[in-house]
């Protein structure tokens, strides 16, 4: 008895420490994407997507209900529930912080930092969004994509497509 004691509690302590090892040198970079039934406004008859990639690669979803013929950009950030902050510019409203990513900054653009790139996804394909987010008109079944993208990236990649099943 006294044996099998002592060899679940060596199991104990493996345990406990693997978790820490694990703690202490990261886990792979979850990624959490919402299923598109749990759409916010899931009775209206038309629905729009939020994708975010973060510099991780770690992505999430959300699926926002709206009755009008479109929503726009700014209305689905903030009917989405992802948490965004956003500065105005000349060319729109532009976003700083999505999902607490960066975890500070003191403008949007800083010089040789990573920056959110907006993207516009309709029948299957991302376009580079031409202004702000809030000067964006999504359709049913269309969706915005931001992706946390390297400054010396030339050619950001778009997030990965809303999953819309």
């Amino acid at each position: 008895m006294r044996n099998h004691l002592l060899s679940g509690g060596v199991a104990l302590f493996l345990i406990i420490a693997c978790s820490a090892l694990i703690a202490a040198c990261g886990a792979p970079a979850a990624t959490s994407t919402s299923s598109p039934s749990a759409c916010t406004g899931a009775s209206a008859a038309n629905r729009a997507y939020v994708v975010v990639q973060h510099l991780s690669g770690a992505t999430m979803q959300r699926c926002v209900g709206f009755s009008e013929g479109s929503i726009d950009g700014q209305t689905l950030m903030d009917q989405s529930g992802i948490q965004y902050q956003a500065n105005s510019i000349s060319s729109g409203k532009v976003v700083c912080q999505v999902d607490f990513e960066p975890k500070q900054f003191s403008q949007c653009f800083p010089a040789n930092q990573p920056y959110w790139a907006l993207f516009i996804e309709s029948a299957g394909r991302w376009t580079s969004a031409a202004g702000g987010f809030s000067d964006v008109r999504l359709h049913d079944r269309e969706a915005l994509g931001w992706h946390y993208v390297g400054a010396m990236d030339p050619s950001p990649a778009p997030p990965p497509l809303a999953n819309k099943t």
